[in-house]
């Protein structure tokens, strides 16, 4: 099948008008209503609830990238794929549990500053330039590109360049405007109109299809199958561990999706918040991955994976509901844009600049959106050369696997390890990274691995390996370097009877208890995997 004819009716095109309209309007009554300081614009004044919180984190991650690409992986892949979803809510459970009352009992301002709190200035340095670097290469380009993509092939009009222009304009000029507070209201809106765009594609693919008895009849066994062997080369079973390892990463260190919860009102606000994102991961199931299936049941012959998402939209989708999805993926898009943009503002100025230079509040939010606006343009830039990869959603995976697990192996160690020190985090960031790039250039981009004849290893599997040369490297260096504790170590590192105390408070109101929250989140995600293992 050559690339599907979308056409748009005018409703159609006036409902992505208005909602482009909407959202530049929101960040201009945003950057009026704030008082000018940092923490108003990078932090939203530390004052988020849970509910915003909740679904500004799920929007973020469920961006246009995602969009496009869990559904062109489902359709390439099938049921696998949902292993990236259910591993993400099992990680939110432990990052509110154990992770975020120490960042939030260090009053960072960013994650990489619990870096420094924790070890040294070098270890947050190597970390947060990492995380910039991440963020406009991975982040920022690869939801531009995603949305540039469908957009491109909807209008006909717009071509690659052009349609991800147009999109890092609007999302830029509302982030730098409106920072983070402009991000996470705008997010909720995005979040609530993704899933009701998403449950009216699903409905009306599986009506298409004849009912939810047919999903399943005629699909290849292998792609109904959530579990799959250690010879499968898109997912084995032995690379679960290194799917858990990336969510480590993207949920609980990636500035890019933790400066929500950095913003709480307080601990429970942003526990629950990041619980509430671990029960909206789910339903992806039926969001975003199965009708992947239904898209391949329908248009088996589809030029690119990538084309899953769109192809169902315009086909099934009536007048009138094509600008819902349209307006709803430009909803997901910016939603990661937006992050992203003011993720990497943040860095910038929190990590580098501020400490250098002492500068005044006006002049951090000033310098912010300069920043903004430079990585908005990057991004617009880059994002086009994606396409030389074989699908989005590999370009994703496979670009963190052999960087990440250093990092995760330097945080969550150095909260549970209170011995281990600044030499040997700054190190194991270091070689991780000597080691993973050149190893991710040869492997994956390059394909020198194989004609040097080495064996085939899945680069989820790499990643557990990257992360056993990151803990050798960590305790070995902090070893042969033995420092006295920082005096207020004991305060960053876990507590049992913080923990204790989270499982056997039980304040009122119940239903915004954060043990009843996490038990009945671990009994959904039990259910879900259950059911299709």
């Amino acid at each position: 099948m050559e690339n599907a004819s979308f056409d748009l009716h005018w409703v159609d095109y006036a409902i992505v008008l208005v909602y482009f309209a909407a959202v530049i309007g929101h960040g201009l009554y945003i950057s009026r209503k704030m008082k000018g300081g940092a923490d108003d614009y990078f932090l939203a004044g530390r004052s988020l609830p849970w509910y915003l919180i909740g679904f500004s984190l799920f929007a973020s991650n469920m961006s246009g990238s995602s969009f496009v690409g869990l559904m062109g992986g489902a359709y390439d892949n099938g049921l696998v794929i949902f292993n990236y979803e259910w591993t993400a809510a099992l990680v939110l459970i432990i990052f509110a549990i154990f992770i975020l009352p120490s960042f939030l009992r260090a009053k960072i301002g960013t994650v990489p500053m619990f870096l420094e709190e924790r070890y040294d200035v070098r270890s947050r340095r190597a970390f947060s330039l990492f995380t910039i670097l991440a963020i406009m290469f991975i982040d920022t380009a690869g939801a531009l590109y995603a949305g540039g993509l469908v957009i491109s092939n909807v209008t006909g009009v717009l071509n690659l360049w052009t349609a991800v222009a147009l999109l890092a304009l609007v999302a830029g000029v509302y982030t730098i405007l409106g920072g983070l507070s402009a991000v996470v209201v705008t997010d909720t809106v995005q979040a609530i109109l993704l899933i009701v765009a998403a449950a009216a594609l699903f409905w009306l693919g599986l009506d298409e299809i004849g009912g939810w008895q047919q999903l399943f009849v005629d699909v290849p066994e292998e792609k109904t199958k959530l579990i799959l062997p250690a010879n499968d080369d898109f997912l084995p079973w032995t690379g679960l561990w290194g799917v858990v390892l990336l969510g480590f990463y993207y949920w609980t260190i990636n500035q890019f999706v933790v400066q929500r919860t950095l913003g709480a009102e307080n601990l429970k606000e942003g526990q629950v918040g990041a619980l509430f994102a671990g029960f909206l991961k789910l339903p992806n199931l039926f969001l975003m991955i199965l009708p992947g299936l239904i898209a391949l049941k329908l248009y088996p012959d589809l030029e690119t994976p990538d084309l899953a998402f769109p192809t169902l939209a315009f086909e099934l989708m009536p007048i009138g509901l094509r600008g819902l999805i349209m307006a709803a993926l430009i909803a997901a898009i910016m939603s990661s844009l937006d992050s992203a943009l003011n993720s990497a503002s943040t860095l910038v100025v929190k990590d580098f600049i501020e400490p250098k230079w002492k500068i005044g509040e006006d002049r951090q939010v000033w310098l912010g959106r300069v920043v903004t606006g430079l990585v908005m343009v990057f991004g617009a830039i880059y994002a086009p050369s994606i396409a030389s990869f074989e699908s989005l959603f590999e370009y994703f995976q496979s670009s963190l696997s052999y960087v990440i697990p250093s990092m995760v192996v330097v945080f969550i160690l150095g909260l549970f390890v209170p011995w281990l020190n600044g030499n040997g985090a700054f190190w194991t960031i270091v070689i991780g990274l000597l080691v993973g790039v050149p190893l991710f250039i040869a492997k994956e981009v390059t394909g020198m691995w194989e004609a040097w004849g080495m064996p085939e290893i899945h680069y989820t599997v790499m990643s557990s390996i990257m992360m056993g040369l990151g803990i050798v490297t960590h305790f070995g260096i902090s070893a042969m370097t033995r420092q006295d504790r920082k005096e207020d170590i004991d305060n960053l590192v876990w507590s049992r009877s913080g923990t204790a105390e989270i499982f056997t408070r039980w304040e009122k109101p119940l239903w915004k208890n954060q043990s009843i929250w996490a038990g009945l989140l671990i009994l959904c995600l039990a259910g879900f995997v259950i059911w299709f293992a």
